[in-house]
C-alpha cells in the first residue's frame, strides 16, 4: 500500500524533473534560432524614442541583449 503509493509520487516527481529540463532545452534552442530582437528592431525602437542611432550604439545593445540569453 505506502510503497504504490511512494512509487506513484516519484514517478510525479520525477516526470516533473525531467519535464521541467526537456522544456527548458527546447525553449534556449528556439530562442537561439529565433533570436527576440534584431538590430533592425533596435533601430526603430531608438528611432521612436527621437535618437538616431550609430552602428556602434546597436552593436552595444545586441551585445548587451546576447549576455543575458
Amino acid at each position: 500500500m505506502w510503497i504504490d503509493i511512494l512509487q506513484i509520487l516519484f514517478g510525479i516527481i520525477v516526470g516533473g524533473v525531467i519535464g521541467f529540463f526537456i522544456s527548458r532545452m527546447y525553449m534556449m534552442k528556439y530562442i537561439k534560432a529565433n533570436p527576440p530582437i534584431n538590430e533592425q528592431m533596435i533601430k526603430v525602437m531608438m528611432a521612436q524614442m527621437g535618437r538616431t542611432p550609430s552602428q556602434k550604439q546597436v552593436n552595444q545593445v545586441m551585445k548587451a541583449m546576447s549576455k543575458y540569453m
